[in-house]
């Protein structure tokens, strides 16, 4: 192996040992000559809203090192508690001032050993402490707003110690989501700390920095360009997998074009993948469980790495498989289970499993039989108007229409079929993964109501017998930040069994549609649904 620098040793040595884990006799002969698209390729988790074990961290560390991503960004304070040990200011880390997962912070020691550990894997530690928004637990501990004159000063001394503490080439402050009322207030901390050696980054949109510091992107809206500045910057923008539906989440961020570039030029640095779980979790294993993490920290691995992509954000598999995803998808698998075996992995295999759309229909009816039969595939009498691949299928985000979906600009109180079938050797028992919303882990959504797959009228049918609900845990309860999900989402319940038949098996779903209007944004509406069977053992057909 050769490489100009240490960095690329590493990641020459990531390559043939992903080349030796295979199955097989061994490798032979290889002759790899690659490099990087993307000079950073990063992974961010908010530890500040729910606490996560130094350990576990180190594991999601390992993974990223074992597919040659080079950056670790860390975020452990928040509006719910500053979980970073500052010895001249015990009282950041008090428990009194966390309003969950209380007493619960990272002591210099272990922070100190986290850098370590990314150090000797050839990544980069970022530690970013938020300011001068997401500072209510700081404003509880200290008594002063970090806006205000003797907040400033506090936050220099705090600033001060950190960089003290720790070896790291850049510190990220946050400023975004944030009314600043200071205006010398970002300025001047910025002087600040690079005038200890360190370069800075902020969120973009975020506060009024200057050209010199690195932006990260975090949000789009339509008819709005996040890039209008000059200078660096590393894209975040709709890689946030606290909003992203497993399967989605998979099929999306392969297909990205990273900071709307083939591959990294003077400004565009790379991409950083983010964890943002806003809601409580009963237990930090959750944030791995009802989050995507592993499966798509291995999608973003492969697209920042080899570049490309596709322009736009997408979140259904395209009819051209042009980037290789079906081929991707083996490869995904296959790693599930050679190295994820212990860990949270939510995804199974979806490509060659199609659907055909019907309508959009008015929502005239409270019943599929008018419309179609559903013990039958459909008949002559109505034509798909669309067909779509995927266990999960996406037929309008809540951002369209930033984000496509596969009804294009869908009417409100409408209703959608979707049909599909799958031949089996036998009768037996499937077992499958069902939903119509997956609800972003940061959303206070409301569960569905009992007796019902949602509040909408969505329902499925096998074979011509409706297909129950699960009896949900907190059904028709009111959605709230600080209770946590239970069995909410497909992917983090048990899956659910149903009888196949020997032969063709045929599957209905009804999508009904409320207004795309948004009038609680706890509870954006999503128009989706996934149906697949968690094993892989039906082998999917085109419908007939």
């Amino acid at each position: 192996m050769r490489a100009e620098h240490l960095p690329g040793m590493h990641n020459a040595l990531r390559t043939l040992l992903q080349l030796l884990s295979g199955e097989g006799d061994g490798l032979c002969h290889a002759d790899v000559r690659d490099w990087p698209a993307f000079g950073w390729r990063g992974f961010m988790i908010d530890v500040g809203r729910n606490y996560m074990s130094v350990q576990r961290l180190k594991r999601i560390i390992d993974a990223m090192a074992a597919y040659k991503l080079n950056v670790f960004h860390f975020h452990p304070t928040e509006d719910i508690a500053w979980r970073l040990q500052v010895r001249r200011h015990p009282e950041l880390t008090d428990p009194s001032t966390m309003t969950r997962w209380k007493g619960l912070s990272y002591t210099e020691e272990e922070v100190r050993g986290l850098i370590a550990y990314c150090k000797e894997r050839q990544i980069r530690f970022v530690l970013e402490v938020d300011m001068p928004g997401h500072s209510a637990a700081f404003r509880r501990a200290t008594g002063h707003d970090m806006q205000s004159d003797s907040g400033m000063a506090i936050l220099k001394d705090v600033m001060s110690e950190v960089m003290d503490a720790y070896d790291t080439e850049y510190i990220h402050i946050g400023a975004d989501e944030v009314r600043i009322v200071n205006p010398r207030f970002v300025p001047e901390m910025t002087r600040f700390i690079r005038a200890r050696g360190r370069e800075v980054i902020g969120w973009q949109p975020g506060g009024n920095f200057d050209d010199a510091t690195i932006r990260q992107l975090w949000r789009e809206t339509p008819g709005h360009n996040s890039i209008d500045f000059n200078g660096r910057y590393l894209d975040s923008r709709h890689l946030y997998l606290n909003h992203h539906d497993p399967l989605e989440s998979v099929v999306t961020v392969f297909h990205r074009q990273l900071a709307g570039k083939a591959k990294s030029d003077s400004l565009a640095l790379g991409a950083i993948l983010c964890l943002w779980n806003d809601r409580a979790v009963a237990d930090e294993v959750d944030l791995l469980r009802m989050n995507p993490v592993y499966p798509s920290l291995l999608a973003f691995a492969e697209r920042s790495w080899r570049g490309g992509g596709r322009p736009g954000w997408i979140a259904n598999i395209p009819e051209s498989d042009s980037l290789g995803f079906h081929d991707f998808e083996q490869r995904l698998l296959r790693h599930r289970d050679l190295h994820f075996r212990d860990q949270p992995f939510p995804y199974v295999r979806q490509t060659a499993m199609r659907w055909s759309l019907y309508g959009p229909f008015d929502r005239v009816t409270d019943s599929l039989t008018p419309v179609f039969d559903p013990t039958r595939p459909p008949d002559g009498g109505h034509a798909p108007f669309s067909t779509v691949e995927g266990g999960t299928v996406i037929l309008r985000h809540w951002w369209a229409p930033l984000v496509e979906g596969a009804v294009h600009s869908p009417a409100d109180h409408t209703t959608v079929y979707a049909y599909t079938n799958f031949w089996s050797d036998a009768d037996r028992t499937g077992r499958f993964w069902i939903g119509f919303n997956d609800l972003s882990r940061s959303y206070a959504t409301h569960p569905p109501p009992s007796g019902a797959w949602d509040a909408k009228g969505s329902a499925v049918w096998l074979n011509g017998t409706p297909v129950s609900p699960p009896a949900w845990a907190r059904a028709g309860q009111k959605g709230h930040p600080e209770i946590p999900l239970v069995d909410e989402g497909y992917s983090y319940r048990a899956p659910m069994a149903l009888e196949v038949r020997k032969g063709w098996n045929h599957v209905w779903l009804r999508l009904p549609a409320r207004s795309f209007r948004v009038r609680d944004s706890g509870n954006p509406e999503k128009w989706m649904f996934t149906f697949v069977e968690v094993d892989g053992l039906a082998p999917w057909k085109t419908p007939g």
